[in-house]
């Protein structure tokens, strides 16, 4: 699921013909031959007979027979818990809830188990008395490693580490605990598994995807299914502790054009079915309960407008008998739709509408729409019927739900241990040279890394909120970090573990491990460019220790492989650790041997995804022409084997100016292609990424200043005769982020209050910040989150941003700023007045 809005596509626009041609007619997409699916060449599936039991079908129709048409279209439509209230419900007849990637209960993304269970039972209770006939609410989240939204709770490895692994028994144990943790909080729906074939690294949900090859896909789709559900049986609903799965994004969504999240996948439909059909097979037979239908489109129709995807394959071929669900507003980028008004999708095949803060208008129009025929009485059926038999089949009718609150279920012994165990399966050692691996237990060892003691970047995105951002490790309270672990195995053996996150030491250490990698992200803002690894830190910290003559292990996070030839020459030992959750001992198990240097666990992880041989991005996926990875699909060392690997070139095939469009200022740097400016009445200066300077006539001025590091922020002097400071580059388009949740978000510091007006620019777009900086406490660090959307209306032209960042100022102030990049709204940001 996302928690972005985009516009439709051009190429959409042009390619689909929607036809409604009078009122009362059915709205229907007349699709282009190049998107028209072929049903008779697609492989067979089907749903087990007993998830449309004879005993189930009989309650439904009962209950169906009883039901209003108001009650009816109810059904259709999902709403987040972000925009609506328990007390809604005694109005609105909604079927289904959600809590998106940043709604928590309450609006606290960090709230407990136990306030997760009162907002589910809130619910519940005012759906039960709204009076008329009673179906209940499905409430679902992505569970998408471990119950991934509540502090407290087992965070797996993301599914790229998963399937490096290449367990499928591992895969269905997961899947198992996964449903017991979210049904223990109220939860009955999971949007998992993701089928997703990765075939662009530089897409942001790569992690997400099990593997660039679909056997992967294949051969998991199946056993997660049945980890997270059970069995189905006729006559009998999911045991306690499982929960409805939902695989998804259907379909191709990993198939983009340049790895564009919500894009195009432009290929043919033979590819379609090799590829990206990927798992769907298994999880059908398995007996998913639902589809999510994807965001994406193929050869320019978006798949949730398309019926012959939706429903000539999905019920032809494919005999999916489940609900499908949209994504987040996606049936508002259909053509001639609104987030608030899209009959062509639900006729297209969608049952339900994923209608997060849009659901009150589209509740309205979708019932206009079936009184009028625009939506036909039969298609409201048939999607009505399969929601209510899923739910049947869910155990949402049966009163007894012995489990919940039952608490001690969330991060078990047992869970974590299976974490634990994923995480070692799931590291792949791609050198050793010298055999510096394993580490001896008595050993003195060196940990190091901004990374190493920090579980949310090891947990990566989907982690307590959408983007993963802004965890500490209070924030997992039974989890533990890398160099936790590290520590407990080497003090166990007697050895000696010192963290040091700069790599500095007094006494040389036998060994040193550097743990490092990129940041938490989730989809949009991860999308990249390149492949380039480009923080410089990790690299000049490896040199240095082996300029030292101390033997480096590199443990490197990510959620896609990415290239970095410069650091795995820099190292003795590299690790592809991915994104492996709250047990970082799983890493130790395999990295630290006994005292006499037998490992007590062996590398077993393979890769699943080809390692670049340089930093374009190119797609680079095994069996395509030309194939000529850095490190092949499959290829993984072991302690058996030898673990030498020549010097790697360092021609990244790359400038390093890519598009950089979340990131402006951040560790006191204006990263590429971004740089600083200052102008007043004499010109423009153009300082790059220099530390201090002047403008022409002295309007304004900067110098660095210490924020939360030293020289980590920057002071703007105003003189009172009028000057600008704004971050420059060349121009890009910025319309998603816009149309998002996303934020231009900024640390600041008021050193001198303003005696005249201060407005915040980007591009053309200027809102006045003045009241805000007088009312802020001098000499006070502060955060602030203005809206995109905000900028927007205030006349910045999103879709060419020369200028995402300035400050312009009237008259004296002296203001100091620092980490200046978008971000996701945390529910704190703000849309100050447009300036004057």
């Amino acid at each position: 699921m996302t928690r972005l809005f985009a516009t439709v596509s051009a190429v959409a626009v042009a390619a689909c013909m929607v036809t409604a041609p009078d009122r009362g007619e059915a709205q229907v997409i007349d699709v282009p031959a190049a998107a028209r699916a072929d049903p008779s060449i697609w492989p067979r599936a089907a749903s087990p007979a007993a998830i449309t039991d004879a005993e189930a079908q009989a309650f439904v129709s009962d209950l169906m027979s009883r039901m209003t048409l108001e009650e009816k279209v109810g059904q259709l439509i999902q709403a987040d818990i972000s925009a609506i209230a328990p007390e809604d419900l005694l109005t609105y007849p909604l079927g289904s809830i959600l809590a998106g990637g940043s709604s928590g209960p309450f609006g606290d993304d960090k709230a407990s188990a136990q306030r997760w269970l009162d907002l589910a039972l809130a619910f519940r209770e005012a759906n039960a008395r709204r009076g008329g006939t009673f179906v209940p609410l499905i409430y679902g989240v992505d569970a998408v490693h471990g119950h991934n939204n509540v502090p407290g709770a087992t965070i797996f490895p993301h599914n790229i580490g998963l399937g490096a692994a290449r367990d499928p028994d591992l895969i269905h144990r997961v899947g198992v605990a996964t449903a017991l943790e979210a049904a223990v909080t109220g939860v009955d729906w999971t949007f998992g598994p993701t089928l997703a074939v990765p075939r662009d690294d530089r897409w942001g949900r790569t992690y997400e995807g099990y593997s660039e090859d679909p056997e992967i896909q294949r051969a998991y789709a199946g056993p997660m299914t049945l980890g997270l559900q059970g069995e189905l049986h006729p006559g009998r609903p999911l045991a306690p502790g499982r929960i409805a799965g939902s695989a998804k994004h259907f379909l191709a969504d990993g198939g983009t054009t340049d790895g564009v999240d919500q894009g195009d996948f432009a290929g043919t439909e033979r590819e379609l079915i090799d590829v990206h059909l990927g798992g769907y097979v298994q999880a059908i037979d398995a007996g998913v309960l639902s589809i999510m239908a994807s965001f994406s489109s193929w050869n320019g129709v978006k798949h949730s407008g398309n019926p012959t995807i939706l429903t000539d394959v999905l019920r032809g071929p494919l005999g999916f008998q489940g609900f499908v669900v949209s994504d987040w507003n996606a049936h508002g980028q259909l053509p001639g739709c609104t987030n608030e008004s899209c009959a062509l999708a639900v006729n297209a095949g969608i049952d339900m509408l994923m209608a997060p803060d849009s659901w009150r208008a589209l509740y309205q129009n979708t019932l206009a729409q079936a009184r009028s025929g625009e939506i036909p009485a039969a298609r409201i059926d048939e999607a009505v019927r399969r929601i209510l038999t899923a739910k049947v089949k869910a155990g949402l009718f049966e009163a007894d739900r012995p489990l919940e609150g039952r608490f001690e279920h969330l991060a078990s012994a047992d869970h974590r241990a299976l974490a634990r165990e994923a995480v070692r399966k799931s590291l792949v050692l791609l050198k050793n040279a010298g055999g510096v691996l394993p580490i001896r237990s008595d050993a003195r060892v060196l940990v190091t890394g901004d990374a190493a003691d920090d579980i949310g970047q090891a947990a990566g995105g989907w982690t307590l909120s959408w983007q993963g951002t802004g965890n500490t490790n209070a924030d997992f309270p039974q989890g533990q970090s890398i160099w936790a672990g590290l520590r407990e195995a080497i003090e166990a053996g007697g050895g000696q573990a010192t963290l040091s996150p700069d790599g500095t030491f007094d006494q040389a250490p036998d060994v040193a491990v550097v743990v490092f990698g990129e940041t938490p992200y989730a989809e949009f803002q991860g999308d990249l460019e390149t492949l380039d690894f480009a923080p410089t830190g990790p690299l000049e910290t490896l040199r240095r220790l082996r300029a030292a003559g101390v033997p480096t292990v590199a443990v490197f996070l990510s959620g896609r492989p990415m290239w970095t030839n410069p650091e795995i020459n820099a190292s003795d030992a590299f690790v592809a650790a991915w994104l492996p959750g709250t047990e970082g001992g799983g890493i130790a198990d395999v990295l630290v041997g006994d005292a006499t240097g037998a490992p007590r666990h062996d590398f077993t992880g393979r890769l699943s995804f080809s390692w670049p041989k340089d930093a374009t991005g190119a797609p680079l996926n095994v069996g395509q022409p030309g194939y000529d990875p850095q490190f092949a699909y499959g290829y993984g060392l072991s302690y058996a084997g030898p673990g030498e690997v020549g010097v790697l070139s360092e021609e990244s095939g790359v400038s390093g100016e890519g598009a950089n469009l979340d990131r402006y200022f951040v560790e006191g740097r204006f990263p590429a292609p971004w740089g600083l400016s200052l102008q007043d009445g004499g010109g423009e200066l153009r300082l790059g990424d220099a530390r201090e300077g002047r403008s022409a006539r002295g309007g304004i001025a900067v110098r660095p200043a210490d924020g939360q590091t030293q020289e980590s922020a920057r002071t703007f002097v105003f003189s009172g005769d009028g000057g600008q400071a704004f971050i420059g580059g060349p121009a890009v388009d910025l319309t998603r982020q816009s149309n998002g949740e996303l934020t231009l978000a900024f640390r600041y510091r008021v050193d001198q209050a303003p005696d005249g007006r201060v407005a915040l620019v980007l591009g053309a777009g200027r809102v006045d910040l003045t009241d805000l900086l007088n009312a802020a406490p001098p000499g006070e660090w502060r955060g602030l989150n203005v809206r995109l959307s905000c900028l927007a209306q205030a006349g910045a032209d999103v879709a060419a941003v020369d200028r995402p960042w300035g400050l312009i100022s009237t008259g004296a102030a002296t203001i100091s700023v620092e980490t200046i990049r978008l971000q996701p709204n945390d529910g704190q940001a703000v849309c100050p007045p447009a300036a004057r």
